[in-house]
This record gives C-alpha cells, structure tokens and sequence, in this order.
C-alpha cells in the first residue's frame, strides 16, 4: 500500500492536482472494481451450486430460486459498495435516501423469493389434502403478500428518511373508514367471503340448491369458484349464476354432498282407495330395485304417508350414490311406476266428485194447480 501511496503523490505532483482528490478517486474506482470482481466469483458459486442441488427436490422445481438469489446479493452488493462511496465523499444526506431506494428495490426478490416459497408448501398441501378451500387460501395470500410487501418495504423507507409514518398510518384509517362507509356492501361480500373460506359450509365442486336461478330453470347446481365478493355455481342447465357472498351468508345452505355424495331420495306416489295397497307397494319396490344406480342397501322401502281427498298417499324412499342423480331417479322411477301400475290395473286417482240431482216433479205440479185456482176465483 505504501508504494501505491507514493505513486498517488507522485501523480499528484505531477497533475497539480490535490493528493486528497487523487485519493478519493483510486478508492471509488477501487471500490467499483472490487465490488465487480466479488459479484462475478458469487455469480459462477451460484453457478456451481446450482448444479450441484438438482437433486433437491425444491430447488429442482423451483430453479427460478436462484435468479432471486443473484437479484438479491446485486442489491446487497449495491448497497454496501454505495454505503461506501457516500461515507467516503462524507455526503451523509444522500446515504438515507440511498438506503430508502435500496430498501424498496430489495421489497422484489423478497415478494418473489416469499410467491416461489409459497408455491411449493401450496403443491404438497394439494397433493395431501382432499378439501379444494386450501386452494382459495394460497390464492388469496399470492394476491396479497406482494402488496404486503412492498407497503413494509414504504413505511421502512419513510422511517429511514426520518419521515413520521404514524399521521400517514392516522389519515389511511380515517380514509379506510370512509371508504367502508361508501362501500359497505362491497366490504360486506369480502367479510362474507372469508368466512365462507373459514367455515367452509361448501367447497368447490359440492352441489348445492340455488334459491336464485331463472324460474323455470334447474334450481340446484356444482360451485365452480368462491371468490373474496361473490360465489359461482353453475347449475344443470350449464348456467352459471353469481352470488354475492354476504347474500349467501344470509340463507339456510342445503349441500348434497358435503359429508358423502350418498343421498335418499323420496317419491310421492298416489294410489286410488279401491286398489290394493299391498300390491301397489310390491310393484313400487320391484320398480326401485331395477334402476341400477339405486343403492340396495337399504333397500327401497315404501310408507303409507296419510289418506288424500281422492287418493291414498304412498312414498317410495330410495338411496343412491351420486346426489347428482337425484332429479334422473325420480323421472326414471315415476315413469317407470306409471307402466307397472297400467299393466296390473292399479288405479292412479284423479279427483272426483259425485252429483245428486233430486227430482221435484211433484212440486212443480202442486205449485201449478194453486195458480190456475188463484185465476178462477179472481
């Protein structure tokens, strides 16, 4: 270093230049050929180590990792080579608005070193787990931790600057609650949403009744998708209908398949007084047992369910294994019956009603009589 030293003086004499100038000048560009020297001995590391951990099952999917890697020692190397120089040229002000920057550039490999960590604890929970909802769960944190992020990588900048964040932190709840105010039921769907998440009355792919389909149309239907502000099922009939979660949190939700996709299923059937109940129930169940998508344990079983103004009120219970068969199991069957009963001569009522007219010929005559007597003796 002495000779250096010396050489710099010499220059110095030589240039007229100030030997403090000269100084300054060898060490900055001292500093940036150091700091070029050590980032291409950590890029080849990198380099090497990469191919040596394909093995490694999160750094073989994830191989992205290391750009974030590089990324982030750039960054690190900026900053401490531009710690330096600042600290050097005793520019004291310029080092916390250059540590703010780095800080807020540093916010990107960590969002994306956080989104690849993510993935990899969202991939194995998948392949373990049975449930969908841990899918809506990793989604909404992907959509949010950059956010996340990069607002902390802000406040922590500010706080360098020495920039008081709380009146900041003050305005944005006064702002978040007008905000709520005007958008209440905006925020009401994405409460609801959470807790659909958390209490997870359905998941995707259940069926469940829509009590606001079309009229006409099938009222029952798959969620394909829970969303933060709304709900999509899309029902029989291929049509998708959209609800909003708060109005979903606000009804009674009846789902088919939350425990099993077993199911009982339960059919009116009516028969006339004067036929014969005994074999009408016979003939239901024969009908039950020849489906083959009803389940024969139980078996089929058929109550008297009370007595109707024109009919005797029978109901055939049934279990099947896919609740999405429900409506096919009541037409099969029904229609079905309908053949079996025509055959065996087994009324199926309609309503009836019986008139009695009452003859007053004899009245009328009575009646007769007393006018034309009135006449004579008028």
């Amino acid at each position: 270093m002495e000779y250096i030293f010396a050489f710099l003086e010499k220059i110095s004499k030589i240039s007229g230049i100030n030997a403090v100038y000269i100084h300054l000048v060898f060490k900055t560009l001292g500093a940036i050929a150091g700091t070029y020297i050590i980032w291409i001995i950590l890029k080849r590391i990198l380099v090497s180590f990469e191919k040596k951990t394909q093995k490694n099952n999160f750094l073989k999917i994830n191989i992205e990792i290391f750009s974030v890697v590089r990324k982030a020692l750039f960054y690190g190397l900026i900053l401490v080579t531009g710690t330096y120089l600042i600290r050097l040229f005793d520019v004291l002000l310029l080092e916390k608005i250059f540590h703010a920057i780095v800080i807020i550039l540093l916010a990107s490999p960590a969002k994306d070193f956080l989104l690849i960590l993510l993935g990899y604890f969202e991939k194995n929970i998948i392949d373990k787990t049975k449930t969908k909802v841990d899918d809506i769960i990793f989604d909404l944190i992907n959509k949010f931790s950059g956010a996340i992020i990069y607002a902390t990588a802000v406040v922590l900048a500010l706080d360098i600057l020495g920039v008081n964040v709380m009146p900041f932190i003050a305005g944005a709840g006064v702002a978040g609650i007008a905000i709520g105010f005007a958008a209440k039921d905006t925020l009401s769907n994405l409460i609801a949403g959470v807790l659909l998440i958390i209490d997870r009355p359905f998941e995707v792919g259940d069926r469940i009744e829509v009590w606001s389909a079309p009229a006409g149309s099938a009222s029952w239907g798959d969620v394909i998708d829970i969303g933060l502000r709304a709900t999509k099922i899309k029902t029989t009939d291929n049509i998708v209908i959209i609800i909003p979660n708060n109005e979903i949190m606000k009804r009674d939700i009846v789902n088919y398949t939350i425990i099993s996709t077993k199911i009982r299923v339960r059919i009116n059937v009516g028969i006339a007084y004067d036929a014969d109940i005994e074999k009408a129930k016979d003939l239901i169940i024969n009908v039950a047992k020849s489906v083959d998508w009803i389940s024969k344990t139980p078996a089929p079983k058929v109550v008297v369910r009370n007595f109707g103004e024109s009919s005797v009120d029978l109901q055939l219970r049934v279990w099947i294994d896919d609740a999405r068969k429900r409506m096919d199991t009541i037409s099969n069957v029904t229609d079905k019956i309908k053949t079996a009963f025509d055959k065996q001569g087994v009324e199926i009522p309609y309503p009836k009603r019986d008139i009695t007219i009452t003859h007053r010929q004899q009245a009328s005559e009575l009646d007769t009589r007393q006018s034309v007597s009135n006449d004579k003796t008028s």
